[in-house]
């Protein structure tokens, strides 16, 4: 049982069987766990976006295929410290293995031992109590570790806009610019500059260039420079658990404007081509 002088933590219980239920609810809350329930996915989805919560605990099979997926998801995007654990069925255990790719924490068995269940919350949240302790990072660490990520996540974002494939590239041409930018801009995080401050970005300047040749339209740079920035963001929100908070705002502050200096550089170049070719 969770040491009473701790704070409850908070799960969220996932069960489309009513009796089973309230009988989890019952028998939580008896092992001092403060549980919310939901019925079935949408509930539960509603629950993820509006409230806070430390540990997920669903039945792995639910009635609509790939509902389990969009649950965890909303749960891994809302909170990524929460613990995530699904129960199943002796004769289902086999077909458990997908659970790896919803990024379960821990597969348990029908029916839930309840003793087993709380060994491994107390000991998934305190390890992950210590690690938010000690694993804290600067922005520019986040970003130039998960330079890869970001990109993908760009491309994938850049991938779902008419606007920007009706112009037909192989995905070298569309990001071959960004980890050149994304350098300057974790070079420019760790080496303090008033906001502002004007600085020749050469990875900028080409990327002009190209994007004249390949056919673009400046809108459609600006819209590029507008998910890059989402990508961006997407990116320290996977890492509020190990970001160095109290220099957060000031290095959001320079990545917006580290980019509109790249995107304004982006322009420019893009125009001088413009106008050389024409003269």
């Amino acid at each position: 049982m969770l040491d009473e002088k701790t704070e409850q933590p908070r799960i969220l219980v996932v069960e489309e069987n009513e009796q089973v239920r309230i009988s989890l609810d019952k028998v939580l809350e008896v092992n001092r766990l403060q549980v919310t329930t939901a019925g079935n996915v949408s509930d539960a989805l509603h629950l993820i976006d509006t409230e806070s919560f430390d540990v997920l605990l669903s039945d792995l099979h639910m009635t609509a295929t790939g509902d389990g997926l969009a649950m965890i998801s909303a749960m891994h995007n809302t909170n990524q410290n929460a613990l995530t654990l699904v129960y199943t069925g002796y004769a289902e255990l086999e077909n458990a293995l997908d659970t790896v790719l919803l990024q379960v924490d821990e597969t348990l068995l029908k029916p839930v031992d309840i003793p087993t269940f709380i060994t491994v919350c107390e000991e998934e949240l305190q390890e992950r109590a210590m690690r938010r302790m000690t694993n804290i990072e600067r922005v520019a660490a986040i970003l130039e570790r998960d330079e890869v990520a970001t990109i993908k996540d760009w491309l994938v974002r850049v991938e779902q806009e008419p606007e920007l494939t009706r112009v037909p590239l192989s995905r070298e041409q569309r990001t071959g610019h960004l980890p050149k930018l994304m350098n300057e801009l974790v070079h420019r995080l760790r080496v303090a500059r008033t906001l502002g401050s004007k600085a020749v970005s050469q990875a900028a300047v080409q990327h002009g260039k190209e994007r004249y040749a390949q056919g673009y339209s400046i809108p459609m740079i600006i819209e590029e420079s507008r998910i890059l920035q989402v990508s961006i963001f997407h990116t320290l929100q996977n890492n509020l658990g190990s970001v160095a908070f109290s220099l957060l705002l000031a290095d959001v502050m320079t990545i917006a404007d580290e980019v509109d200096s790249q995107l304004k550089q982006t322009i420019v170049s893009y125009m001088g081509q413009a106008a050389e070719i024409a003269a």
